[in-house]
Formats: structure tokens, C-alpha cells, sequence
């Protein structure tokens, strides 16, 4: 009797597989703060626009900075502590300068791993050292719940 043997065969996956870019959930509409505009117009503008943070961008539209709900509470309390009611300093005193950045290109799972490293909430996108963008842990968030039952690459 001959039997046949059949090597194994690599079967087709399951699920294919996605790659998911930040340029595809990223924020493009920015709203922008300069440096030497007041931290009372930044607090208004987060509260009215219902957003966290934004980019601090100089006059040429160079990224400089990102000023933060967080921020915003550090010129509150020191407000306080001085006794003094009128929210006084500029973006410049008290955004984070140089912050880290993103690609739009890159792997929105791998951003993510950054948020949770970095214990950031959102990242400006530079684009070969243009500001394009901002993508935020919602962002995020909302880019996985419209993934398909896949595998994520």
C-alpha cells in the first residue's frame, strides 16, 4: 500500500491584518496658542472649545510648546498662593517646551504605548518639521473602536 504524504501547508490567516496610521485619526483643525498670548485667554479658549491642551506655535507657525489643562492649573494655584485674583503670566512661562512629537505615518499601537509610557495626553504630528496635526489618547480611543474584529498590526 502507498500512502501520499502531503507536506503542511501555511494556511491562509484568519484575519487580515490592519495598519492603522495617525494621519487617519489625527485632529487637523488646530486651535493654536501663541507665546505671549495670556493664560486667562488660554483657560477660557480650553473651557469654551472643551478641548485639554493645544500647540503653541511662534509667528511663522513653528511648533514651540504645548499648554495643558495641567498648565493651566499651575497659573491657577500660583494665583492663589500669591493672593493675586487676576490670572497673570503667558503661555511661555508655562507650556512644555519641546514636546514629543509624532509622525503621521506612524502605527496608531505604537502610539498608544507611548500615552501610556509617557503618561502624555495628546501629541503634536510634525510632518517632515511642520505641524500637521494632533492626536489624542480620545483619538485614539475612537480608532480602535471603529477597528474591525481583526488582527491589529
Amino acid at each position: 500500500m502507498v500512502i501520499s504524504y502531503k507536506a503542511a501547508q501555511r494556511k491562509e490567516p484568519k484575519f487580515k491584518e490592519q495598519a492603522i496610521q495617525v494621519k487617519d485619526f489625527m485632529t487637523t483643525k488646530l486651535i493654536t496658542f501663541q507665546p505671549d498670548e495670556s493664560m486667562h485667554t488660554v483657560i477660557e479658549t480650553l473651557v469654551k472649545k472643551g478641548i485639554s491642551g493645544a500647540p503653541v506655535v511662534d509667528d511663522e507657525g513653528k511648533l514651540i510648546g504645548v499648554v495643558s489643562e495641567g498648565d493651566c492649573l499651575k497659573q491657577v494655584v500660583r494665583g492663589k498662593y500669591l493672593n493675586t485674583p487676576e490670572l497673570i503670566g503667558s503661555v511661555v512661562n508655562y507650556m512644555t517646551p519641546e514636546p514629543t512629537c509624532v509622525g503621521p505615518e506612524e502605527n496608531i499601537m505604537e502610539v498608544a504605548k507611548k500615552f501610556l509610557e509617557l503618561r502624555i495626553r495628546r501629541f503634536p504630528v510634525l510632518d517632515n518639521g511642520k505641524l500637521v496635526g494632533q492626536i489624542s489618547q480620545r483619538d485614539v480611543m475612537a480608532a480602535i473602536q471603529n477597528l474591525e474584529q481583526e488582527r491589529w498590526k
